[in-house]
């Protein structure tokens, strides 16, 4: 079996870390995975005094702040900023912080393209080393899809899918949920993101996304279909209404090539937020032109190992030990113009049919 390389690089200096916002992501999964990096966490603010107080004590922070201003004031001046809170509140706090200030930026970019532009504008003036957290291009098993398709083991990536089919407790996200644009911002917007970063950017994209008719969520199944011309095909397929016990649900991306083909099921998601175990597997062709599938053991997952690749890849670049920033804000702009065409798409309607009646 070969030795696929997948673990994120950890920078040679661990800048500390101010975290800014106290919900749910980052008590299960910024923190544990900056606890498993052995980062350290200067402090947290959050508007809500008493969460942040409370996070601090469950993962030993030792300073919480009364808001920002004062967490920018008693900040390292090499502190990294870790923004968690909602995209409304994005410009706000980037405009506190210090220019050149290296900041991580909880995804989505923005709720609308405008606003993602003006977060980029913010950014760009104040001289910001940032980034999106679009954490899933840095999970273990994506960095060893990456790794095998970039020693060229796969060959030429012709067909990329997918597939989610899960029943997701949206309850656990009551600020995200009443969101007007629910399941394309706030969930496959991570799959855009993956799609572009071994892709490219697509000329277009057709989507359809949709609301179950029981239910008041403005959007809970979405169809997604890139267009990268006549044999490259990459597609998105997410039901989160799968509520028909475990047997058949599924979640997984699947890459195939001229030379073999990998699926990495992401356990994650089922049974969220507990999942089942994660699995990898490649299938190489052989001069003969036989192939067989092999697992390989993958240690970590998406939570919180993921979350270690986005803050491990922004300190590296701050630091000047890698050359460019994943995820950078440049970069993710255009996952968010994806986004905004997939909203335009799926408003504007497939072609019309002229039946013979």
């Amino acid at each position: 079996m070969m030795n696929i390389e997948y673990k994120a690089k950890l920078p040679q200096t661990r800048l500390p870390i101010v975290i800014i916002g106290a919900g749910g992501i980052v008590k299960d999964a910024h923190l544990p995975a900056y606890k498993k990096a052995g980062f350290e966490v200067y402090g947290i603010v959050n508007r809500t005094r008493a969460k942040a107080e409370t996070l601090a004590a469950e993962f030993t922070i030792p300073h919480v702040f009364d808001s920002v201003a004062d967490a920018v004031a008693q900040a390292p001046a090499d502190a990294v900023y870790d923004i968690t809170i909602m995209p409304s509140q994005f410009i706000e706090t980037l405009e506190a912080l210090p220019d050149g200030a290296a900041v991580l930026i909880q995804k989505p970019m923005g709720d609308y393209y405008p606003e993602s532009k003006a977060i980029l504008e913010v950014c760009q003036r104040k001289g910001l080393v940032a980034a999106i957290n679009c954490q899933l291009r840095q999970a273990p098993f994506v960095n060893a899809a990456r790794w095998l398709i970039e020693q060229g083991y796969i060959g030429d990536v012709y067909d990329m899918e997918v597939r989610v089919t899960v029943q997701t407790p949206w309850e656990l996200f009551p600020h995200v949920m009443i969101h007007p644009r629910l399941e394309i911002l706030y969930h496959s917007v991570h799959y855009i993101d993956l799609i572009r970063s071994f892709l490219g950017n697509p000329a277009s994209i057709y989507a359809k996304t949709l609301k179950h008719p029981a239910k008041t969520l403005s959007s809970s199944r979405t169809t997604l279909l890139f267009d990268y011309g006549d044999t490259v095909h990459a597609v998105v397929n997410t039901n989160h209404d799968h509520d028909f016990g475990a047997r058949h649900q599924e979640s997984y991306i699947k890459w195939e090539g001229t030379k073999g083909a990998i699926k990495a099921k992401m356990g994650l998601l089922m049974n969220y937020p507990d999942g089942v175990p994660d699995a990898f597997e490649y299938c190489l062709k052989s001069d003969d032109g036989a192939s067989d599938w092999m697992k390989y053991p993958i240690d970590g997952s998406w939570f919180p190992d993921a979350f270690i690749g986005s803050m491990a890849s922004l300190m590296c670049f701050k630091l000047g030990e890698i050359d460019v920033l994943p995820a950078a804000v440049e970069d993710v702009i255009d996952t968010m113009a994806i986004v905004e065409a997939a909203y335009q798409s799926s408003t504007g309607g497939g072609q019309s049919i002229k039946y013979n009646v």
